[in-house]
């Protein structure tokens, strides 16, 4: 069985583009006269088809239209792996014993479920097995919390846990639980999540977790840069997909797109973001 994160890289490698767009949809976001989030997604999907290698559906954005908004996330999904793509699940599920077990198995079974889903590890290991039996059984792969975008992050990961941040030591466990889920390319697939916005303490992380791939949020509009960015890779430019959300899906509201399909812009917004990477992360 191929892992995922076999196939990720080998998708990275293919369009040359370590980027990740997030269809995060919300109202504001539909281009007149465009009916729903489906058609929305699935013109982003076709315009973006041979770009980037993974897609990455927030379903908060989805849960709070309720059923429509779940039809449309899972159609999403479906429509996606259709396409070829990679999609990570972003549903940041934390719990133990038989309720991970049934999260893990709902968004990480067979069928036209995601590839990736991001996992909470505050409750511990117990928390996050169940995941990674899942992933085992299926092919499939997560990214867990370690060091999150947001600036509160500091008010729990930088704690100090015996003369390490908190994050470091959960970076620890994440590489040791993705030690018997390795890929061909020396990667696991158990992944982590680590922002753009922390450049010292990703590059911190990158040297503790040799063999962790990295889905990197906080690009552009919360201050990720590429220069800091590239401290997450590896040599042959490996090692992490960067996310951009409303940056790529909104860029049609952009003034400089005034009177632009939406497909285009977005189209437009990642070559602008991958030859931004490409100046110093160098994929081979």
């Amino acid at each position: 069985m191929t892992q995922a994160i076999d196939a990720l890289i080998e998708k990275i490698r293919e369009t040359g583009c370590p980027v990740c767009v997030g269809l995060d949809p919300v109202i504001e976001y539909l281009p007149p006269g465009l009916p729903d989030f489906i058609t929305f997604n699935k013109g982003l999907i076709d315009a973006l088809e041979g770009l980037v290698p993974c897609v990455k559906p927030q379903i908060a954005m989805y849960e709070r239209y309720g059923i429509p908004g779940i039809t449309a996330y899972t159609e999403t999904i479906a429509y996606a792996k259709s396409k070829g793509f990679t999609v990570i699940g972003d549903i940041k599920r934390g719990d133990i014993a038989s309720t991970a077990a049934a999260y893990a198995e709902g968004h990480l079974g067979g069928g036209s479920r995601a590839d990736f889903v991001t996992v909470n590890p505050f409750l511990g290991r117990d928390s996050v097995e169940p995941f990674i039996e899942v992933c085992r059984k299926n092919g499939k792969g997560i990214f867990v919390l370690v060091k999150t975008s947001n600036p509160g992050s500091a008010d729990i990961q930088d704690l100090d846990v015996g003369g390490e941040k908190l994050y470091e030591r959960v970076g620890s466990m994440v590489a040791d639980w993705g030690a018997g889920l390795m890929g061909k390319y020396g990667y696991s697939s158990v992944g982590a999540v680590v922002g753009a916005t922390w450049p010292e303490q990703a590059a911190a992380l990158r040297k503790r977790m040799p063999h962790t791939f990295f889905l990197i949020p906080g690009y552009g509009a919360q201050g990720g840069k590429a220069e800091d960015i590239a401290r997450c890779f590896d040599k042959d430019g490996l090692g992490g997909v960067v996310n951009s959300s409303r940056g790529i899906i909104a860029a049609w509201k952009k003034p400089e797109y005034a009177g632009a399909d939406y497909r285009d812009a977005a189209r437009e917004e990642t070559l602008k973001m991958k030859a931004d990477l490409g100046r110093f992360i160098h994929v081979r």
